[in-house]
């Protein structure tokens, strides 16, 4: 399968991860990152620097090809602290991909086509192989809306979706847009922060404004703003009732 996926398996390795090894079943969740760096040369190496304390089991480069820099069956040190639902510190039970891409800090940028499309391939395989469930492919931001941004708001979430590799929304978008910033009541407010603790968001992370930030980059990405509206509202409701 390697072969057929472009893996690089020779080139590139990190010594990033946890011994002993883990089982096929802890593995539930596939995460996605950005580098966030400005060259994709530096964020390869920081990768693989034992200095770093970072690593993630694949990462994609501009031109689509795929580095296996951990083997699946390790825990390398991707996620940081993280919560979704029940669990918490998703390095022991997830793959971590990073994509190369400059990120929020440095022009961050649309995903190319390549990359797009060996990280289809990419999830696809790892989605069968372990038996993951489309809902528990996430983004960084998703487990710790606190502190980080990515895969971000140009990340192609409904494409994915389409490819039955994640969830999103059934709602025609240019219909609820005239909903963007409708004011919601507090009750409202309530309902939609309970949505998102049911669709897996944490309640540890007291900054709401995190939390709905986290939310718009993932399910409403023209407008990323922190504020809720009655468009978030209704996306969350529609996340739940499919």
């Amino acid at each position: 399968m390697s072969s057929k996926l472009g893996l690089n398996l020779a080139k590139y390795y990190s010594i990033n991860f946890d011994i002993p090894k883990r089982s096929k079943k802890k593995i539930v969740f596939i995460i996605i990152h950005y580098t966030g760096m400005k060259k994709e040369t530096d964020a390869i190496k920081k990768l693989c620097d034992p200095n770093s304390k970072v690593s993630s089991h694949y990462f994609i480069k501009n031109n689509g090809e795929i580095l296996n820099l951990v083997p699946d069956l390790y825990t390398s040190w991707h996620a940081g602290v993280s919560y979704w639902k029940k669990f918490k510190s998703l390095n022991k039970h997830s793959i971590g991909i990073e994509i190369s891409n400059p990120g929020h800090d440095y022009t961050y940028k649309k995903f190319s086509s390549k990359q797009i499309f060996s990280l289809i391939k990419l999830v696809q395989y790892l989605r069968t192989k372990y038996k993951i469930k489309k809902e528990n492919i996430l983004g960084h931001s998703d487990i710790a809306p606190n502190r980080k941004k990515d895969p971000g708001e140009k990340f192609p979430w409904k494409l994915l979706a389409n490819k039955k590799l994640c969830i999103w929304h059934h709602l025609n978008e240019n219909k609820i847009k005239r909903y963007r910033n409708t004011a919601i009541d507090k009750n409202q407010k309530r309902i939609f922060f309970n949505n998102l603790y049911k669709i897996g968001y944490s309640k540890i992370f007291k900054i709401k404004e995190d939390l709905v930030m986290a939310f718009q980059r993932r399910f409403r990405q023209k407008l990323i703003n922190g504020k809720i509206d009655k468009e978030c509202l209704l996306i969350s409701k529609n996340l739940l009732n499919k």
